[in-house]
């Protein structure tokens, strides 16, 4: 994480905004960059900047209540910039810009899933807002958005991201633009091979069927059950040679839950966290991962959960845990 010291605060936020316009992820006078100062303070880059020539004085203190401290015009975009900190109390950063890939997909699409597995795991699945004025006014779908992904589309605008730093907004932009290049160009080329776009059934729970608590030794014997008598599963497991330890645990309660798996299959469940690999994550993402609102992978490499363990070697079975994080969403929980 960038240090957000006062002495840095400006030379951070004038080092990314050069990063920016040198990757061609912003232009003219568009987008904005933000850092928080403290829990009711941020620094905002000025109305009609150029991000890629920002100097110390285009950047402006203000509350998150609207009062502008320092002398000047603040960008138009203050609003989507206090929301955001105001919603996700770990947010350290914003950056908004008008991509023009991005800007030109969602122009004649809604949605976006990329193909490329990195772009796919840092990613997930890009779904858009509809914006209706110059600058964002109905606040509420973009929050919406940004609790599932820390990034989001404003169709006919541009994007906005979320992150602990800087750098954390940087990268889901530049990785955002090079996937819908990269789907632009596809395009151009004759197809010979049939793409596939998931991995398989992704049925959903039925509504009427139990709900589990979250965590519980209940629900976590569902996970057992389903997973083992999953027939995809069985294929995956014994192809990838799926064997090793994975243990789950909840920030709040330490509330631990080790699966032993045998090429995919689910021998042993034991409460120890001295797994080969431990995710951790805090209530609110379980339940979103249970919910199909978050991809634990994407969750991962966004830091809304952590995994502790060689993520190279899990990355192996990335299809075998695909699965299983499917399965997952059709255990629904309280």
């Amino acid at each position: 994480m960038e240090n957000n010291q006062p002495q840095n605060l400006k030379k951070n936020i004038i080092a990314i905004g050069r990063l920016l316009w040198e990757k061609n992820l912003v232009t003219g006078l568009n987008g904005n960059i933000s850092l928080r100062v403290d829990n009711g303070t941020i620094a905002l880059t000025g109305h009609e900047t150029c991000l890629g020539l920002l100097q110390e004085s285009d950047i402006l203190h203000m509350r998150l209540d609207g009062e502008v401290l320092d002398k000047g015009n603040v960008s138009s975009e203050k609003l989507l910039h206090t929301e955001i900190y105001k919603n996700f109390p770990e947010a350290a950063a914003v950056i908004h810009t008008h991509t023009t890939y991005t800007s030109a997909y969602f122009l004649r699409n809604k949605s976006l899933t990329p193909q490329i597995f990195e772009s796919k795991m840092y990613l997930g699945n890009i779904q858009s807002v509809e914006q209706n004025s110059p600058a964002v006014t109905d606040i509420a779908p973009v929050i919406e958005a940004l609790k599932s992904n820390n990034i989001a589309v404003l169709r006919n605008h541009g994007v906005v991201a979320k992150g602990r730093g800087l750098f954390d907004c940087f990268l889901l932009i530049q990785a955002l633009e090079e996937a819908v290049t990269i789907d632009a160009i596809s395009r151009l080329y004759p197809q010979d091979i049939k793409v596939e776009t998931r991995l398989g059934s992704r049925s959903k729970a039925s509504s009427g069927t139990k709900k589990y608590k979250l965590f519980s030794q209940e629900q976590i014997d569902q996970i057992v059950k389903v997973v083992n008598d999953d027939q995809q599963m069985k294929e995956l497991g014994s192809k990838t040679k799926m064997t090793m330890d994975l243990a789950v645990q909840m920030e709040e309660t330490g509330a631990t839950y080790r699966f032993t798996f045998k090429d995919g299959r689910i021998t042993d469940v034991g409460n120890q966290s001295d797994a080969e690999f431990l995710i951790t994550a805090p209530e609110s993402v379980w339940r979103a991962v249970f919910k199909r609102e978050i991809d634990p992978f994407v969750a991962t490499t966004q830091k809304k959960m952590n995994l502790k363990g060689d993520f190279a070697k899990i990355s192996r079975w990335y299809a075998p845990c695909s699965r299983i994080f499917e399965l997952w969403g059709t255990i629904p929980v309280e």
